[in-house]
């Protein structure tokens, strides 16, 4: 007789959870009591298309697939197993990680007592400053992949400086610029952000070449894509990297490509990143984890491997639209780095459902359940 008790005040306590579909009906319209009986298949068969829906959002949901980290495995779960494991934590953030800030420290120390210098004494002397700019950011890179014991394998002719040509890549995270500008100092477009970063961007980088752009503002398509077909046009220039995603996918699928990169009319050179997670997952999830936090958990792991094919270049054909040469290029980095493609807009990540779109639905499910229980 408890038990019973105990089940039904749990009951009654989340009746009060679930929401009056009476809220949602027309004016006048009232839910008529059917008495108690057994569930026949006529019942099932009328909410069928509900649940399928409901279904279909819960499993297959390939939009939030995308932007998910999966957790690893855990293996330390046996006696003899998990003093490995503190073994391992031990090595990684007592011995590893004090290596490896001053590994980087030292890099800073080395870049901005050079950098600062050659910035603005050779004002006047602008393909010498850009040259040797050029070589201090690539040096910069490499301490920030050896911080992670980074270890990248490149495939594919190293990128030369050439007019009309860009390089676009499929992008997991804010590394991705890292890792290919060790070996090659890009200009790359990428978003505004705020902190540390945000002060990079504006100093440093700047003296790439490299174009920021706010999501927040429309305006700011129209000066990038000027600034777009500019850059490609000077035969001096840093090489152009684009991510045309728009936004970091965990590097198990590829969403929509923005077409920007290819209506500029130029080459496009196709990168392809695959990052190895036996040690670390590389995919930067920027709504949950600043870019600050990202870095220490990749220098707390063992080891960042990843392989980067740079691939044939492409250029529009005949009759093609920028949409279809999007979609081509999207399937050769897919099918190299072994992602799934998915039909999504990744913008569509910063982007919430609107209150009216939420009322809709909810109307027009309460108005199902009265048609279904008139119909009785």
């Amino acid at each position: 007789m408890n038990n019973t008790g105990r089940l039904k005040s749990s009951s009654s306590e989340l009746d009060l959870d679930r929401p009056n579909i009476e809220d949602y009906l027309p004016s006048g319209s009232t839910i008529q009591q059917e008495p108690h009986g057994k569930l026949s298949l006529h019942d099932l068969l009328n909410i069928s298309p509900t649940l399928s829906e409901a279904a279909g959002a819960i499993v297959d949901d390939s939009f939030t697939r995308c932007f998910k980290s999966n957790p690893p495995e855990p293996w330390n779960w046996n006696l003899y197993l998990f003093p490995l494991w503190c073994f391992g934590v031990v090595i990684r953030y007592l011995i590893l990680f004090p290596i490896r800030v001053i590994g980087l420290t030292l890099g800073w120390i080395i870049f901005l007592s050079s950098f600062i210098p050659v910035h603005f004494l050779l004002k006047g002397h602008d393909k010498l400053r850009r040259s040797i700019e050029r070589s201090l950011v690539e040096m910069m890179c490499s301490f920030f992949v050896a911080s992670w014991t980074g270890v990248v394998k490149y495939h594919g002719p190293r990128p030369s400086r050439r007019p009309k040509q860009v390089f676009v890549a499929n992008h997991t995270s804010m590394i991705d610029f890292i890792v290919l500008e060790q070996m090659t100092a890009f200009a790359v477009i990428m978003q505004k952000h705020p902190g540390w970063v945000g002060l990079l961007q504006s100093t440093i980088l700047e003296s790439l070449g490299c174009i920021w752009f706010n999501r927040a503002e429309a305006k700011d398509r129209e000066i990038v894509a000027k600034k777009l077909r500019d850059h490609v046009q000077g035969a001096d220039n840093n090489p152009l990297l684009i991510f045309p995603e728009g936004t970091c996918v965990n590097n198990h699928y590829t969403v929509m490509f923005k077409k920007g990169a290819f209506e500029l009319g130029c080459t496009v050179c196709p990168v392809a990143i695959k990052y190895n997670k036996i040690f670390v997952d590389a995919f930067w999830n920027s709504r949950k984890q600043s870019f600050t936090m990202h870095l220490l958990q990749l220098m707390t792991s063992w080891a960042v491997v990843c392989d980067v094919w740079y691939l044939e270049p492409q250029s529009l054909k005949p009759g093609e639209t920028p949409i279809e040469f999007a979609e081509r290029v999207r399937d050769i980095i897919s099918l190299r780095a072994g992602l799934k493609k998915v039909p999504w807009d990744g913008y569509l990540k910063y982007s919430r459902p609107s209150p009216k779109h939420r009322e809709r639905k909810q109307q027009s499910f309460a108005e199902l359940v009265l048609r279904r229980l008139e119909e009785k």
